[in-house]
């Protein structure tokens, strides 16, 4: 019902950051999709991939901590722009990589996608909810939605190639153009000076002590489990398919596909959902469809049964991001270095966690992997009522008045 128009500079803002949002879901979604394919080029066992994917988590974990100083100091279009850069250069060096069957510079070149990743990321959740505060309503769970039909794109391109034995170099290379120029249409419309802070001793102390909120604890609990059931699917899906329910490389990247279209489609239509039932309430049922999903394709030993529950995984964790930062947001005052906190522990749990499923998978198999994410998402589901708007908490204390992102949502990823 808001009616009031919306200034051109932050209407193009908002399409920058959907853009910045989408090219890493195309990036990350064209190597998953082909992961197989590199598994056998580089000659990796299990436990090998999980070393190459390490590469990634250690960049993740440097862009991650180091996003929120950086946005604090520079603000958020630097930050971003940077990332971005580094996102596509680790591309180019996957391509080379993967063209020089080199699991090193494989591994080298994910590390930088990582840290590009942690760092644009970061700082394109901080830029969201500025733009919700302008517009008067949530854009985060739309801006997601955009990472998540980057995957399908990605994905989709990723299942062609597979089907017709596309190197995977030269695939790399192909999609390397293609978000290129989605980065270059998007630089112009980022805006400046949105995140700086003074860097005082007090803003320190109390970004510290933020650690110390139970509910934003809480609140990260949720966060950690919903994005690491949303990790472990973009890393392990298609060898889970593959190695785990004997699929063909192509039908494994499908079944990877039809989870990143069940992801988009979640997060475009989950705000009439949200507002009749509640952020808490969504939340809470998509950790337990997200564990009965998990526990179909860990226990059920039948190829379509597993194909199908994959759909409830993506179903389920669609929302869980966007609507625990929205969450993070209004806990309390600092919004921006709540939601950065938020953010830096999704993006630990969904580049970082991954890895170490591959450990597990190595030594029980990846369906058995699975099962402490399937753990998770049931804690989850039972610490979800600390993400309700602050007035439907039951002690209801001083503090800002709740932002208008609560009743409908918003979420890296």
């Amino acid at each position: 019902m808001d009616s009031a128009p919306v200034d051109p500079l932050v209407r193009r803002h908002r399409v920058a950051l959907n853009l910045c949002f989408a090219i890493p879901g195309v990036s990350l979604a064209t190597w998953v999709t082909r992961t197989p394919d590199v598994r056998d080029g580089l000659g990796a066992s299990t436990a090998g991939m999980g070393l190459v994917l390490f590469g990634m988590s250690i960049g993740s974990m440097l862009g991650i901590l180091a996003a929120g100083g950086l946005v604090a100091r520079f603000a958020t279009r630097p930050v971003v722009i940077a990332g971005m850069t580094l996102v596509l250069a680790g591309v180019g060096v996957v391509a080379l990589g993967t063209g020089l069957s080199a699991a090193l510079l494989v591994a080298c070149g994910l590390l930088l996608i990582g840290a590009g990743v942690g760092l644009s990321e970061v700082a394109s959740n901080v830029a969201g909810v500025h733009v919700e505060r302008q517009m008067g309503r949530p854009v985060l769970p739309a801006m997601h939605g955009c990472y998540s039909l980057g995957t399908v794109v990605g994905a989709g391109l990723g299942v062609v190639g597979a089907a017709v034995g596309f190197p995977v170099p030269w695939h790399l290379a192909l999609v390397l153009l293609l978000v290129l120029a989605l980065f270059a249409y998007a630089i112009p419309g980022l805006r400046p000076g949105i995140g700086a802070t003074s860097t005082d001793e007090a803003g320190t102390v109390r970004e510290r002590r933020l650690h110390l909120d139970p509910r934003l604890l809480l609140i990260g609990g949720v966060v950690f489990g919903m994005t690491l059931a949303e990790g472990a699917a973009t890393d392990w899906l298609p060898l889970l398919m593959v190695d785990g329910h004997d699929m063909p490389a192509g039908l494994g990247s499908l079944v990877y596909t039809g989870f990143a279209a069940t992801m988009a489609a979640g997060r475009f239509a989950g705000g009439p959902v949200v507002t009749r039932f509640g952020r808490a309430t969504v939340l809470g049922a998509g950790a337990l469809l997200t564990a009965v999903g998990i526990a179909l394709v860990s226990f059920v030993d039948n190829p379509a049964t597993a194909g199908c529950a994959v759909l409830l995984w993506g179903l389920g964790t669609s929302l869980g991001f966007p609507l625990a930062l929205s969450a993070a947001g209004e806990s309390g005052p600092d919004t921006a270095a709540r939601v950065a906190l938020t953010s830096r522990i999704g993006y630990v749990a969904l580049l970082a966690g991954p890895p170490c499923l591959g450990f597990l998978g190595d030594h029980n198999g990846l369906r058995a992997a699975m099962l402490p994410v399937l753990a998770l998402m049931l804690l989850a589901a039972a610490i979800s009522p600390a993400t309700a708007p602050r007035a439907e908490l039951a002690a209801p204390g001083p503090g800002p008045e709740p932002v208008k992102l609560g009743k409908r949502g918003g979420r890296l990823r």
